[in-house]
Order: C-alpha cells, then structure tokens, then sequence
C-alpha cells in the first residue's frame, strides 16, 4: 500500500534504510583462510573484544543507552505529533525480552475524540512485509517450504512475462522484489476491485526488468510469494499467519483478515489530510495483497513480535522459527538504494526487511507503512542494542512513524538526536501524497473544441490487463465503467478529450485523469503508466 506508491518512496528514502553492510575487509580475510573460521578469529581478532570485527560497531553505546532514550519517548512523540498534527499514534519498544515503553497518543478518530491505547488496532500497511517474513521462517522451520522454493512448484499456472523466470522465480526473489515487475505491479487492479487470483493471472502482462539484479518494489509480486507458501501449507495466508505467529504469540488483536479489523471496537481510523485538516480517509480493505499489506495490529501485540524477532524466534519458551531461516530475511539481497556519491552508503533490502548500516557502524533492519487512505507506520530493530521499536498512527504518510523511531534509534546510538527527521522525510514523501494527472491544477479550456454526439463515443472498449471498460451515456453526460463496477462520469475538456477525477489507495485526493478517444481506441492516462492503458471498442 497498494501498499503502495508512498509505501515504496517512504522506503527510498529512509535514512537507517539507505545504507550499506559493512565488513568488506572482515569478509575478504575470511575468504582467504583455510582450516575454520574459529581457528581464525582466536589467532586475529583484537584482544579487546572477542566479537568478530564484522559485530563490532564503530563507537560504543552510551551508558544506560535504552533507559535513556525511553525516557525522552514521550517528549518526542509530542512533539512530532504538534508540529504534525495526526490525530493519533501509538508507540512500544522492547529491550532485554521485555515491553518497556508502550503508550497511546491522541485519539484513534477525529470525529468520535476516543482515545488511543496501547490496544488500539492500527492496519500497519507495509509493515506487514516484515511480519509475512516471520511467517515464511516459520513455514520454513517446519519444512514446510523454504526462499528457495519456486513460485511453480506450489503454483504450476503461475506465470510472468519471461518463460524461463516463470520457471525459476522464488519465494525469496518476491519478498526481495527482484522478480523483474515493475513498481506498483497489479495495484491498479486492486483499485478496481479485482481479486488477487485475477491479479496474479495477469502480471505476466507486464514486461520484465532484468531478473535478480533490478529492484522494484511490488505488493503483488511479494504477495505471489507468500501465496506459494500458503498453498503449500494447505491453508489460506491469513489463517497461516494466524496458526505460525499470531497465536502462538498469543496476539489476540492481530489479524490479516480485514474483516477482523472491521469488527474492533478499539481501531484507529484512517485519516487524510484535506484542506488543511485531517479527516477520516477512504475505507482501506487490503485482503487481496494481506501479506504486503493486510495486517492489523496494537503495538502490545506488535511488541510480543518484536520480542520473538530479538529472541531469535523464540517467544516465552516456545520456538517459533530456526534463526538459520530468519536470517536472509535480515541479509542484503539486493540493492534497492545506489548512492550517488563515493562516501554515501547504499540502501539494500532483504526478504521483507530494510537492512541497514548506520553512521554508528551499527546493522539494523527496518520497514515503513503506507496508506495514501490514511496510515502510517514504521519498525526499527537494533540488534546490537537489543532494542525494537514500533510507532503506529492514523494518518496518511508525512513521516511521523520514521521521525519518532529515528530520533529513538539515534538517543540510543549516540545519546542525541542527529537530524530533524520529520523536516527531512517530510519534505522526500511530499511529493507523494500530491495528485497526479497532467490536467491537475489546470483550467478548463476556455473555448474548448466541440465533443461529438455522445452516443458515438458510447460501447465497450477492450483491454487484456485492465478488462473491459464501458461507456454509457447517462443523463446526458458520459461515464466509465471499469473493474468490477467502478464507475467515473466523464468531464468534457476539449475536442474528444473528457477528463473524470480519482480519489484511490493509488491516486491521492484532487487527481485527474485524460480520457482520449480516437476512433475506436480508448486511452486512460492514469493507467498508461506502464503503456497498458489503451482500450480498443
């Protein structure tokens, strides 16, 4: 979410998100030994520590790092909740295998003033990716599928655009996003109301970057992946997540059924920003991309999983995953961030994960959350530290999440906050919540060319990736008919030029989209992103 457009720029440019794995000189000197590596670090490693120099951090942590830190929680989230204004947030860490810090702010919807709890259920958008890759460590632990496994063993109909990648393409190429889609894939098709089998049956449409090595951040492509896991269990993925995480966990208030977030009594609303103020959002129903995007949760459950990731996939006595199959979820898999400068670090990502290198020299891995219909959400873990953090909100993506969780993990790392982290993501994703359409903020032609008579323009138009799309004059007046019954009336704007407005999980508020007819061909600019959008009567 979508997790989405915004999802995938919040990523972009995270700063513990852009950032490079260290020990390249540990690495190459462990590549020329022979006999074991053990041998080797009791001859070489520096006698005041007996940590590998690929573990060492570059500086120390400050005394009583964590405490510290969560001391200057509340005055954190404040802050960044007045200069932002959100309706509301919620925040819990973890350190030592126990919940130290979890509180409500604000309140969970503008219009009812109830507040937020530390169980107040928020829909945590991408953050879900992370949570998915708990699920396939656990499917993994029991042998019951692994990253290696190809999407076609559990699904043989499975295809993309590439025969012999349809072929090879695995679990861990979709939670990396390294399968060749482009960015966004199938997200469109969402918005239209179609289900994921639909979804899945038609990415093959769309034309593959070069395997492995291209990064492009796609809900459906990760989906695709966890749905070969689920089918391979046997189960739906929501009922798998429940029965590998969520209740041995005992986190009662999550779910990846949507209709379970319905049915809370304490949930957060989704809120946007229009005019100035924030006010409920769109309904966001993510069932069909669950494992991208699906997951609702409190950050008192959110904590209980964060004490199984820094317990090594143990929670209270009980082993959830092997730490050998979590592990590549948490290792650079590819590069999703190229620097552009010789000393800038690169942004790489894992299976689900953000992994990262800080200016501490400290690893971490995190992720974003987005809903351009209302939420944001961020989780930062600093092994090193042993400390996790999780911030939740209700409002659409401004970079709350990431200013709180930073300024948490930069106390905790050097004792002070080193940027002002809600100016500096604010400003990257701005851009991201603005309407799209080339006619957005134009005037209407003045003296605008003649329509034909709207009957001639009326008919069905037909597409191989978006379907069928209808045109029906009513009322005197044109309208679109796509997906599943969405329907757009149609604005003249000049000639045979119409426009219609969209309001979407993938088109903020205020955007506007062409409709260009030329004889019997349709296009619709805001989907000929990808040249898919041409529609033939």
């Amino acid at each position: 979410m979508k997790s989405s457009r915004a999802d995938t720029h919040l990523r972009r440019y995270r700063r513990l998100g852009v950032a490079a794995v260290l020990l390249a000189t540990a690495g190459s000197a462990f590549g020329c030994t022979s006999g074991s590596t053990d041998a080797f670090l009791a001859t070489t490693a520096p006698t005041a520590s007996a940590e590998p120099p690929n573990v060492q951090a570059g500086i120390p942590l400050p005394e009583d790092a964590v405490n510290k830190a969560v001391a200057k929680l509340d005055g954190i989230v404040d802050d960044v909740m007045k200069r932002s204004g959100i309706p509301g947030a919620a925040v819990a860490v973890v350190h030592g295998d126990k919940v130290v810090y979890a509180k409500g702010f604000g309140v969970r919807d503008v219009g009812t003033g109830a507040k937020v709890d530390p169980d107040t259920v928020f829909q945590v958008a991408s953050v879900s990716k992370s949570v998915s890759a708990t699920v396939v460590a656990a499917a993994a632990t029991k042998g019951v599928a692994s990253w290696d496994m190809p999407l076609a063993e559990a699904m043989p109909g499975f295809k993309l655009a590439d025969p012999w990648v349809s072929g090879h393409v695995t679990v861990g190429d979709a939670f990396s996003h390294r399968t060749g889609l482009p960015p966004a894939a199938g997200d469109k098709l969402e918005d239209l109301g179609y289900d994921r089998q639909y979804i899945l049956d038609h990415l093959h449409l769309h034309k593959l970057s070069p395997f492995r090595i291209s990064y492009a951040y796609a809900n459906y492509g990760l989906t695709a992946g966890a749905e070969a896991v689920a089918r391979k269990s046997g189960m739906a993925w929501a009922d798998l997540a429940a029965d590998a995480v969520y209740k041995p966990l005992g986190m009662t208030s999550t779910s990846s059924w949507y209709n379970d977030f319905v049915k809370r009594t304490d949930k957060a609303t989704l809120h946007q920003k229009i005019d100035g103020r924030f006010v409920p959002g769109l309904v966001r129903d993510p069932d069909q991309q669950d494992p991208a995007g699906g997951v609702s949760s409190s950050v008192n459950d959110m904590a209980k999983w964060l004490r199984m990731v820094l317990g090594d996939g143990t929670f209270e006595g009980r082993k959830i995953y092997d730490p050998a199959d979590f592990q590549p979820a948490i290792t650079a898999q590819i590069v999703s961030g190229k620097p552009r400068q010789m000393d800038a670090r690169a942004g790489f990502y894992g299976y689900g994960f953000n992994v990262t290198t800080s200016q501490s020299g400290r690893t971490g891995f995190n992720h974003s959350g987005a809903f351009v219909s209302g939420g944001a959400t961020n989780i930062s873990v600093l092994p090193s530290a042993d400390v996790g953090i999780v911030t939740l909100t209700n409002a659409w993506p401004i970079g709350v999440p990431e200013a709180v969780n930073d300024s948490f993990t930069d106390l905790v790392q050097f004792g002070e906050v080193k940027f002002d982290y809600l100016d500096l993501v604010g400003k990257a994703i701005a851009p991201l919540i603005e309407p799209v359409g080339s006619l957005v903020g134009k005037p209407a032609p003045t003296n605008p060319a003649a329509a034909k008579p709207l009957a001639e323009y009326a008919g069905t138009y037909a597409n191989d990736y978006y379907g069928a799309a209808k045109i029906s004059e009513q009322k005197g007046a044109l309208v679109l008919t796509l997906g599943l019954g969405k329907n757009f009336p149609l604005k003249h704007w000049d000639g045979d030029t119409f426009a219609f407005d969209l309001d979407t999980e993938n088109a903020p508020p205020g955007s506007v989209s062409k409709a260009t007819f030329s004889g019997n061909r349709l296009n619709l600019e805001y989907f000929d992103d990808q040249g898919m959008g041409t529609f033939t009567r």
